[in-house]
């Protein structure tokens, strides 16, 4: 297929809500969103899925709807992978390099990925992401690009990001029972870095929380490169069943009550009330705003003290001056970005995945709930140009290596040609002296 008409789908296998996003690139290169499919997750908790069936059928759902949408017909999809499994490391490799005249390629720094993808990890877990931070020449530091110096040694710190082999079977197996192919599992926050944040903020330094229904993921850039990455096992659902419990009522009230009613920061000058329908037979109940608020703040703190201490444990937290983006359905809840500036001292916004959008016909495409689909058509994307620059810097190479050559063997010829020359002027020089010789002697006689 080629890049212009290249269409990318997204599929964000979630918590709450499975979503396919299917979109193409428009002649100014904004994302033109063509269709969108959403339909209740009913098989995964936490980011993991636990029942194979009910996560088939909503895959099924989902795509059905997306392509009914954009009249396209889906076969291939970037999924989101998420969960508490996932980890974050960070590794070093080097590479000893035989010709140290020549200078380091890309295809150097290509070598030195790959084979960190190599690296035993414990059992049962599997890389799939590495990312170069980095990189160190001949003891030389901090260097972020090396491609044209030379060196012997090249080493290079790498961002590994594991997750649990059995995690990313079982998505495997959906998406594939689903009649789907996987191009690429890209974890959620990276994804939804590509829809909300700039590359400006990325370089100032900046930290993504993403509140889902089953996870808050976090992913801290400083100078263009991710620097840590974190999921939390709390997201919105928690705080859902915190007010069925605590006001004792079901779970689809107590979400209802979330949505329109619910703020991160508790108004004790609040003194109204809502009424709640009672079940059959039996009278409503009243729910006093001001505790629904309460129970709200007090779980939403935690969240907040758990990503903060992800941010004090990345050793990035005087960096940050761009501070934080939050985003996913969780950053839709009311107060919630003057609560993350109170308890972290940090700038907030809410990240809209509108960054990257053209015209789009779907608006509630721009809704923070669906930043990482929007990131994961984004990702497709930069995959399909990371392949044409690699390809373009491949034929590069192997141009200048054949000028090279060429270039060698010309000066070859002309040395080899100059030296035959000499070898015929000395032989003629040498039968000239000789055939002189000869005439004198001739003459002497």
């Amino acid at each position: 297929m080629e890049k212009e008409n290249a269409i990318v789908v997204g599929l964000d296998i979630g918590t709450t809500k499975i979503c396919a996003i299917v979109g193409r690139k428009n002649e100014f290169g904004k994302l033109e969103i063509l269709g969108m499919g959403s339909a209740p997750s009913e098989g995964v908790i936490g980011g993991v899925v636990i029942n194979i069936q009910n996560t088939v059928d909503s895959i099924k759902k989902a795509i059905s709807i997306a392509e009914e949408a954009s009249n396209v017909s889906i076969e291939v999809v970037n999924v989101g992978i998420a969960g508490q499994h996932i980890k974050s490391t960070k590794l070093r490799g080097s590479l000893t390099r035989d010709n140290t005249d020549s200078e380091i390629t890309p295809q150097d720094l290509e070598k030195l990925t790959e084979d960190m993808y190599k690296t035993v990890m414990p059992f049962g877990n599997e890389i799939i992401h590495v990312m170069p931070q980095l990189y160190t020449v001949d003891y030389n530091e901090g260097i972020k690009d090396p491609v044209g110096m030379s060196c012997v040694r090249l080493e290079g710190d790498f961002h590994v990001i594991t997750a649990h082999t059995s995690a990313i079977n079982n998505i495997n197996k959906c998406v594939v029972r689903a009649g789907l192919k996987i191009d690429e599992l890209i974890l959620e926050p990276i994804a939804s870095s590509l829809a909300v944040l700039s590359e400006e903020e990325k370089e100032a330094g900046v930290v993504l929380v993403d509140i889902g229904g089953g996870t808050t993921d976090v992913a801290l850039f400083y100078e263009g490169i991710i620097r840590h990455t974190a999921v939390i096992p709390f997201g919105g659902n928690i705080i859902t069943s915190d007010i069925q419990h605590g006001c004792n009522i079901m779970q689809k009230d107590a979400e209802k009550l979330k949505i329109q009613f619910g703020s991160a920061i508790a108004n004790e000058a609040n003194t109204d009330t809502v009424k709640i329908q009672g079940l059959r037979n039996r009278p409503g109940k009243e729910i006093s705003i001001r505790n629904l608020e309460h129970i709200i703040q007090a779980r939403m703190e935690e969240i907040i003290e758990m990503v903060y201490a992800e941010i004090l444990a990345s050793g990035f937290e005087n960096k940050l001056a761009a501070g934080l983006v939050i985003t996913g359905g969780g950053a839709l809840l009311q107060n919630l970005k003057q609560l993350f500036e109170f308890m972290t001292g940090l700038d907030t916004r809410i990240g809209y995945p509108n960054e990257h959008l053209g015209k789009c016909k779907i608006e509630a495409i721009k809704s923070p709930m669906y930043a990482t689909g929007v990131g994961l058509v984004l990702s497709g994307f930069s995959s399909i140009d990371e392949r044409d620059n690699k390809h373009s810097k491949y034929l590069a190479a192997e141009q200048q290596q054949n000028k090279n050559s060429s270039k060698k063997s010309k000066e070859q010829s002309r040395q080899s040609l100059s030296f035959k020359n000499l070898s015929q002027t000395l032989t003629r020089s040498l039968q000239n002296f000789l055939l002189d010789d000869d005439i004198n002697d001739s003459r002497s006689y």
